[in-house]
């Protein structure tokens, strides 16, 4: 039998009064705006999020405003053009914009083709066949890239601009295609 004077007179063994929250992956919770906000453990902040597509593709922080960030599921984070309470139990909200909790954060192909114009770091411009070959969803010998190996926006110039098609994953000389099956074309 333990002594409850032992540890103070307060009967509860020393442990913490309460376990943080958990990530419950049925519903959209906002992500905090910073580290120091934090509650879920391993649960991004705003301002990681913000940060990482600066350094990573450098699209300006400023691309971001007017949009809340959200996660639902282990690490799936969505842009959302508004505000809404948190928690909130829907089905989708806004726009999967990166899955994170995983060593190397990965953009979705959606926020590519949709913020992916602002980049201006780690963008493979393909040539037409090269396009063609990657929104097949084919990989591809591309030796002439000297960028950062991992995921890269892949996109082709079109109409006198750059234009994202989607996210590729970029390793020793080889441009690997990671467009969704059911979004893969034949524009050839």
């Amino acid at each position: 039998m333990t002594d409850s004077s032992a540890d103070g007179g307060s009967g509860d063994g020393g442990q913490d009064a309460e376990a943080p929250p958990e990530n419950d992956g049925q519903r959209f919770d906002r992500l905090p705006a910073t580290p120091d906000e934090r509650e879920v453990p391993g649960r991004p902040a705003r301002s990681e999020v913000v940060d990482w597509w600066a350094e990573r593709y450098g699209i300006p922080p400023e691309t971001w405003d007017g949009h809340t960030f959200w996660e639902k599921g282990n690490g799936k984070l969505w842009a959302f053009a508004a505000d809404v309470v948190s928690p909130i139990a829907v089905e989708g909200l806004g726009l999967r914009i990166l899955r994170a909790r995983q060593e190397h954060w990965k953009p979705s192909t959606n926020a590519v083709q949709r913020f992916g114009r602002e980049a201006t770091e780690n963008v493979v411009v393909l040539e037409r066949q090269e396009a063609e070959t990657f929104a097949r969803g084919e990989d591809q010998e591309l030796p002439r890239w000297d960028g950062d190996w991992g995921y890269v926006i892949a996109a082709h110039e079109i109409a006198g601009g750059v234009e994202p098609i989607g996210v590729g994953l970029y390793l020793h000389g080889e441009l690997r295609s990671t467009i969704p099956k059911g979004r893969r074309e034949d524009l050839s």
